[in-house]
């Protein structure tokens, strides 16, 4: 595809970057300007991510800074999504983040001083967040993509402490220990590659030596154990950072303890652009045939993935944790589409597994972003109430989340006629061309483990008998700013599930390229 030289990959993360570092000061000054800002960082990130994916689309690839930067359709897709989900997460953020509950969880002896600095921390961490995970999207070279996922932890990690209580320390000491002991193995794998890779490649790209798209074209070249080790290094490193099981005990606590807005940024997009690191580094040895058993080990890794999350999804208590598992469980359907590609890789099968794999990120992203903000809105309704056994009866009272809750649970079960009924199919059928009918049988079997979860959650928080309350004041429907991004996430499942080829234009491409076909 041809390259054509572009300011939008830099802009695209830059602006972000740039109001995170006027936004503690400004709302310091005037508390409603950080909201604001953080609502201007991720619009202007949609309004740029579109122009991308409309060039990509057209078959363009978008260079800057000497192809140090380099947004191909793959790269398009996880920005689009990405700043989506943040587009919504901002509005929705406008009434959650209200300074009164959010006294009623730090600690009223705070006071609204300390409070207002945590708000004003809050949206420059967001926008950081945002920005950090919109750059990791787009490095051409392999060492400026780990740099940029590393940051997205230390943003990250540090809205996980949001709320500065025990449970919310304790999980940001845990998320951050263990990703940045797990990063730290992708930085062995990018340090060995590059060091097995330089004395293959001529002039500028023997000096530079670390472009993703020049390393891709001499795997052949390195040793076979080196590439093994290399290999390891990078499923452990990045798989660390996606919850691939067993590297996923950082992911429960963490999505559970922070803010609603940030959960939804974590499952619904953050382990996404793992996952894109993850694809576009173990993505390199697929050409090489040796590595095969490579691929069929990340189908193994993945089964044990979905499976494990789906059994602990059923055992939780906690709505929000069992929207954590839910994630680790989806993202081994992700890792299984990334399997097959290697099994198949440059042939009609692995683009089956491709566009399966970015399918249901898309799909997972929706339906789970919607998922943690309904959560949420139940949270701010119930006075911080989230136990399935506490909650009962919500339907009367919350009828609009109630529905949005059931659309998303639906469409994260690959129930039709929503979206995650097709990306599932596509997954079942790529298996079955793979011939791992193993495979696709415990990914059928996670899907019913899946909807009987998410049927059992909502039948007692939303159907069951009684009437809630909180204290002496009635529960009623979250205010409108929470309701409207909910339901245009839950529309958008219901949409793509009913019209799937509005989606295929960019999915198409992001397909071809992972799968090697073009």
């Amino acid at each position: 595809m041809p390259e054509v030289s572009s300011l939008l990959p830099i802009a695209l993360f830059a602006v972000p970057a740039g109001l995170a570092v006027i936004a503690y000061p400004l709302a310091r000054v005037a508390r409603p300007l950080g909201p604001v800002l953080n609502l201007l960082g991720a619009g202007a990130a949609m309004a740029l991510a579109v122009p991308i994916a409309i060039h990509t689309v057209q078959g363009r690839v978008l260079v800057s800074l000497s192809r140090e930067l380099r947004a191909d359709a793959l790269s398009a897709l996880l920005v689009v999504v990405i700043s989506g989900v943040a587009l919504t997460a901002a509005i929705y953020s406008f009434p959650y983040m209200r300074l009164e509950p959010l006294l009623d969880r730090v600690g009223r002896a705070a006071g609204p001083e300390v409070t207002n600095r945590r708000l004003a921390t809050f949206y420059t961490l967001s926008l950081a967040f945002l920005a950090t995970m919109l750059g990791a999207c787009l490095p051409n070279n392999i060492i400026m993509l780990y740099v940029a996922v590393e940051a997205s932890t230390i943003a990250s990690g540090l809205l996980v402490a949001f709320y500065w209580d025990r449970r919310s320390l304790e999980a940001a000491y845990k998320y951050l220990i263990l990703l940045t002991v797990g990063i730290a193995f992708a930085l062995f794998g990018c340090v060995f590659l590059y060091a097995s890779a330089a004395p293959h490649l001529s002039g500028e790209a023997g000096v530079r030596g670390m472009l993703i798209t020049d390393l891709s074209q001499v795997a052949h070249y390195i040793p076979h154990g080196t590439a093994l080790l290399i290999l390891s290094f990078f499923i452990v490193g990045f798989g660390t950072k996606a919850g691939l099981a067993p590297f996923h005990p950082w992911l429960p606590d963490a999505h559970a303890e922070a803010p609603s807005p940030v959960s939804a940024l974590l499952s619904g997009v953050m382990i996404k652009m793992a996952i894109y690191a993850f694809a576009r580094t173990v993505c390199i040895f697929f050409p090489v045939a040796a590595y095969q058993p490579v691929a069929v080990f990340i189908v193994v890794l993945a089964c044990f993935t979905m499976l494990l999350g789906g059994v602990m999804c059923l055992a939780q208590d906690d709505l929000k944790r069992m929207l954590a598992y839910s994630s680790v469980s989806q993202m081994g359907y992700i890792a299984l589409g990334l399997g097959l590609v290697g099994i198949g890789y440059g042939q009609s099968a692995a683009y089956l597994g491709s566009y399966g794999s970015l399918f249901h990120l898309l799909n997972h992203a929706l339906a789970k972003a919607a998922l943690f903000l309904a959560v949420g809105a139940i949270i701010y309704t119930m006075g911080g109430k989230r136990r399935i056994s506490e909650l009962r009866g919500l339907a009367r009272r919350m009828p609009v989340t109630a529905v949005i809750f059931f659309v998303a649970a639906f469409a994260i079960s690959g129930m039709p006629p929503f979206n995650g009924f097709w990306s599932k199919l596509t997954l079942y059928l790529a298996a079955a061309e793979a011939k791992l009918w193993w495979a696709l049988g415990i990914a059928i079997l996670t899907s019913l483990l899946t909807l009987v979860a998410f049927i059992r959650a909502g039948y007692h928080v939303f159907w069951s008998d009684g009437e809630p309350h909180v204290g002496e004041s009635e529960v009623r429907e979250a205010p409108l700013a929470m309701l409207v991004p909910m339901g245009v996430l839950a529309g958008l499942c219901v949409l793509i599930g009913l019209y799937p080829q509005v989606v295929y234009p960019l999915l198409h491409r992001a397909a071809l390229a992972l799968a090697g076909i073009q």
